[in-house]
């Protein structure tokens, strides 16, 4: 089986070529936008390395022919003053249907965020919402996979986590109230390559979280704990963080906005975990929680 990855050098896609490569024989089209990106990517027989563009669908087709299964992870969180919700992670999409379309793939897999809705009032929300609605209406079969937080090593978010852990005080959004699902990593590129192998000829719609809600006040203090730390956690009202995002990112052109705040701080709830549906285990929290501590001293 030969598939394509965009956005191969994001941490999920170098968690997942390094899925591929130790454990199946899989052959990937690492997609990424430029060549220091690619020099990031690991070397490896099954690793082809390509610098693709979403400017041109035709051109995207080109790049990635020969792929059966196109896997999509490219997109932002984070605005920049060359790079927007709309470019990054609408348009961007729109040509990865389109080329998929092209090359007549036979599956399509687009990593989306959940709250996600073509209807939310928040920006990012909103645009992968619409990026959703052109996988959903391509025709091809596909499987949309809603994510909550990911951790692993060299996540975002576990870099956070534990920046924020091996503090003696510490202070963030809200006092770290709001509930998250923290998913592991493994676990997420686990599902996406069983969705590789699907044999359906739908598009799906799952959302994918980990195994027990926690605060992420509650998740700085346990990790805290593992690492032998005691850390008091101080709160950062929301409504000037987003006042002061809102001046700080209009001066700079980008950066952490109140639609960002915003996500950082949203209840992350599911009507229906799809762990079955996608036929993974899921890994315990405090099992997640060792593997990244675990990675960090041996780092």
């Amino acid at each position: 089986m030969k598939i394509a990855i965009t956005g191969a050098n994001s941490s999920v896609g170098l968690n997942l070529l390094k899925h591929i490569v130790s454990a199946t024989d899989i052959d990937v089209i690492a997609g990424v936008r430029s060549d220091r990106a690619m020099k990031s990517l690991p070397s490896s027989p099954q690793i082809d390395p390509r610098i693709i563009t979403y400017q041109d669908s035709t051109q995207l087709a080109a790049a990635l022919e020969g792929a059966g299964c196109i896997v999509h992870l490219a997109g932002i969180l984070i605005e920049d003053k060359n790079t927007s919700y709309a470019s990054a992670n609408v348009d961007a999409t729109e040509a990865v249907v389109e080329a998929a379309q092209k090359l007549g793939a036979k599956h399509l897999i687009f990593i989306s965020v959940v709250g996600a809705s073509k209807d939310s009032s928040n920006a990012y929300f909103r645009s992968k919402g619409l990026a959703e609605e052109f996988v959903k209406n391509s025709g091809l079969a596909a499987s949309i996979i809603r994510t909550p937080i990911l951790l692993g090593p060299n996540t975002a978010g576990a870099s956070s986590m534990i920046g924020a852990a091996k503090q003696s005080k510490t202070k963030i959004l809200g006092g770290g109230k709001y509930s998250m699902r923290p998913l592991d990593i493994d676990d997420l590129n686990q599902a996406i390559l069983n969705c590789c192998n699907s044999d359906s000829r739908e598009a799906k719609l799952y959302e994918l979280v980990g195994p027990e809600p926690i605060s992420y006040r509650d998740l700085i203090q346990k990790t805290a704990a593992m690492m032998n730390n005691s850390v008091e956690i101080g709160s950062v009202p929301v409504a000037i963080a987003k006042l002061v995002a809102a001046i700080s990112s209009r001066i700079k052109g980008g950066g952490i906005t109140p639609t960002v705040i915003d996500v950082i701080t949203m209840d992350e709830v599911v009507n229906k975990n799809a762990d079955g549906e996608l036929n993974i285990t899921l890994t315990p929290l405090q099992n997640t929680l060792e593997k990244i501590l675990e990675h960090k001293k041996n780092k």
